[in-house]
């Protein structure tokens, strides 16, 4: 199965659906939608390896801090950059060209380390949010509350509602009570931070309720529990239908595009063009799918389709 294409699943009867997507944008003229920041040292760089380029968690204990903006890049049913600033970097300097970096962004990232000191995060988070609700008030704000897998749950909780009441409290006192700001719990040794990742870009995608209408029809249709819309190199869920999300159903899913993925770079074998482009041998080279059959008698089930 080919990783840069994009996936769907569902348990009870779990569905795993691979969509081809459109040729690939030249990667210096994708847009920018997203960028990351935060403080130095507190995981905008760890995050982007292990969701962009599939680096396990320990290793990432070895990366030195960001000294350059760096940019990933995502293809799917958009294409994307993730441009990630490096704590030091001020970019509401007036050095810098405030129009060519948020002109088209539509989220900026923030990453809150929760095991450290976190005060002065906040006060340049509230600045940096004050001076784009003037220029850029359409610009979500993801404030990811990031490094909390070594926290005890009631701990956890205590510092995301103490963070959220001191950044709501100075947007309020500045007269902006209804700022797009959304708040995420994180770690890179769990699902969560692809869980946040997911809710971030499904706010960028216009047909996005188009897409949760037509996994509400394949789960009725195929009775199926659950589907999930998936990015398959970055796990990222696209897309959803509107039925609430259970943690587990998205892990066993992710987990199990990993084994196909990795199976099909083992096994796999790369089409000939004039196979893929004769319509007789259209049904005997189908798009891959898979099935694999789960305790209590739930299926996983994963298709690839154009």
């Amino acid at each position: 199965m080919d990783p840069n294409h994009t996936a769907v699943a569902a348990p009870g009867r779990l569905a795993t659906t691979t969509v081809r997507t459109r040729p690939h944008a030249a990667p210096d003229r994708l847009p920018l939608l997203m960028a990351s920041r935060g403080e130095d040292r507190s995981g905008k760089t760890s995050i982007s390896s292990v969701v962009f380029h599939k680096m396990p968690p320990p290793e990432t204990l070895f990366l030195e801090s960001t000294s350059r903006i760096q940019k990933d890049s995502m293809h799917s049913f958009m294409d994307f950059q993730v441009w990630d600033f490096p704590g030091q970097l001020d970019f509401l300097d007036p050095q810098f060209d405030v129009d060519n970096i948020f002109g088209e962004i539509g989220a900026l990232i923030w990453v809150i380390d929760a095991q450290d000191e976190y005060l002065d995060a906040i006060n340049r988070l509230n600045t940096t949010i004050l001076n784009l609700q003037q220029t850029y008030p359409l610009i979500n704000i993801e404030v990811f509350i990031h490094k909390v897998d070594g926290l005890s749950e009631d701990y956890k909780f205590d510092i995301q509602r103490d963070i959220i009441q001191r950044i709501q409290d100075e947007l309020s006192d500045a007269g902006y009570d209804n700022a797009p700001v959304n708040f995420h719990l994180t770690s890179i040794y769990d699902h969560s931070i692809f869980e946040a990742f997911s809710k971030v870009i499904q706010k960028l995608i216009p047909q996005l309720p188009t897409l949760e209408n037509l996994l509400n029809l394949l789960c009725s249709n195929c009775h199926m529990d659950k589907t999930f819309l998936f990015d398959v190199l970055s796990k990222i869920y696209i897309a959803t239908d509107t039925s609430p999300v259970d943690m587990p159903s998205y892990e066993v899913c992710s987990d199990y595009i990993d084994v196909i993925v990795d199976v099909s770079e083992i096994y796999g074998w790369d089409r000939p063009q004039e196979v893929l482009d004769d319509p007789w041998r259209e049904k005997a080279l189908p798009d891959a799918e898979s099935t694999i059959l789960l305790y209590s008698n739930r299926y996983l089930y994963l298709r690839e389709i154009n």
